[in-house]
């Protein structure tokens, strides 16, 4: 469950995420989250050793969660219930509101205790006060190291992470036998594969009609030595200082204007997620660039596929956005130490990590579940190019930068620029302007 409510080139993929398992619900409800935000230091701030305060026998958790992962859950809350006495109420939320739903309820007192989110979430929510830090202690060494990079804001952790999500080059092993390194050797393999008669399209990657898709094409951009924005040396983003006008950037630019519509037409502006999926399955193509929330339905049609790292299209690696799901506490809770416990020693428990792996089927953010779960080839691939990528950044400012830079790419792709580096830095102007606006 990751995701953005108000960026369509980031929903379209978040989409893809929640397609895999079905629709999530929209229930109205309401919440036990207390009206009054615990002293400065102590909510969130409660450690492991939280345990000896915790409250007795009678206290309410209420846990905002998405219909996906909440049959997940129910177990280790059991578990919690029968060892602490304390009841944990999973209230099943509409993925594409909880964020804002969130914002808006905790300081009213009706919002919950937990919040299951993703880590992209968190310059919003630590932005308007509603989540604490937790302190993970010896735990955090127990979860990779990006996994807890993406729950850290402002040099404090908000989150214990559960899975980590990323594309890859999935590729149809009877199009396309060998695996390829950069993107040049894809797209010829691809045209290789039509021009035999067995494929229609030479490389598939779903586009939003309205802003393309720069959370599936970042890989084809790092790769060039383009980032979104600088970044400090502990890994985290600096808001300030936008990194997309550059050489890297504006050679990306022309690439996309190159592979578009009115170019070799290997990015074509007119297929969508669902359509990608829907032309890799039956055959059409030996290359779809996505997740492994596209994985299930693929196995099932019984295509015979690999998993291959990202395609290089510069000198530098291919890096992937990453995104971190997890567990927040609420800055508002009347409860925070009862969550803290909950949050920090059972829901970071191998236990309940496997139950979310295996209704989600994303690589586990605890390292020893994810040991597990990497005998299988798929999760082993996806985890091990999620280890090279960057975190998506969680600075509020990114509101700012989604419609531009993906409708900017919508009309490279399409062929609408006449000057692709000059609309890059045009856009690039266009988010900075919006960003000091902000």
């Amino acid at each position: 469950m990751t995701g953005k409510n108000t960026a369509g080139a980031r929903f379209t993929r978040r989409s893809f995420t929640l397609g895999a398992v079905g629709a999530l619900s929209a229930l109205a409800l309401t919440a036990c989250g207390g009206t009054s935000a615990p002293a400065a230091g102590t909510s969130a701030a409660a450690s492991t050793s939280a345990a000896a305060s915790v409250p007795a026998t009678g206290t309410n958790l209420t846990m905002w969660v998405d219909a996906e992962r909440a049959p997940a859950l129910k177990s280790i809350a059991a578990k919690f219930k029968t060892e602490k006495g304390i009841d944990v109420k999973l209230v099943v939320k509409d993925f594409a509101a909880v964020r804002d739903d969130f914002i808006t309820q905790a300081p009213t007192g009706k919002g919950p205790d937990i919040l299951v989110g993703p880590h992209d979430w968190l310059g919003k929510l630590v932005q308007n006060g509603v989540v604490a830090p937790v302190q993970l202690g010896d735990k955090a060494a127990s979860f990779t190291e990006s996994s807890i990079k993406a729950m850290t804001y402002d040099g404090q952790t908000y989150g214990v992470p559960y899975s980590i999500e990323n594309v890859a080059l999935i590729r149809n092993t009877e199009l396309a036998p060998e695996a390829k390194t950069t993107l040049d050797e894809v797209i010829a393999e691809g045209k290789k594969a039509v021009s035999a008669g067995d494929a229609k399209f030479p490389f598939l990657v779903g586009l939003d009609p309205k802003q393309a898709d720069p959370y599936h094409l970042y890989p084809l951009q790092t790769s060039l030595g383009s980032q979104v924005f600088e970044q400090n040396d502990d890994g985290s983003y600096d808001s300030t200082k936008l990194a997309l006008d550059t050489a890297g950037g504006k050679e990306f630019a022309q690439l996309l204007n190159d592979l578009g519509d009115k170019g070799e037409k290997v990015l074509n502006s007119n297929i969508t997620g669902d359509i990608a999926k829907e032309k890799f399955l039956a055959g059409e193509s030996p290359y779809f660039l996505s997740g492994p929330w596209n994985v299930p339905d693929i196995a099932a049609k019984g295509i015979k596929f690999a998993i291959d790292p990202l395609p290089t299209t510069g000198d530098k690696p291919a890096e992937p956005f990453i995104g971190v799901n997890g567990f927040f506490v609420s800055a508002k809770s009347t409860n925070a130490l009862a969550a803290n416990e909950f949050v920090v020693n059972y829901l970071s428990l191998e236990e309940a990590q496997d139950e979310l792996f295996k209704v989600g089927g994303r690589p586990p953010a605890l390292t020893a579940s994810f040991d597990k779960a990497a005998s299988d080839p798929v999760v082993k691939a996806y985890g091990e190019i999620g280890a090279n990528g960057v975190p998506m950044p969680a600075v509020p400012a990114m509101d700012a930068v989604w419609a531009d830079w993906g409708g900017t790419e919508l009309n490279l792709i399409k062929g609408k620029e006449a000057d692709p580096a000059a609309a890059w830095s045009k856009m690039a102007s266009n988010i900075e302007k919006k960003i000091a606006d902000n």
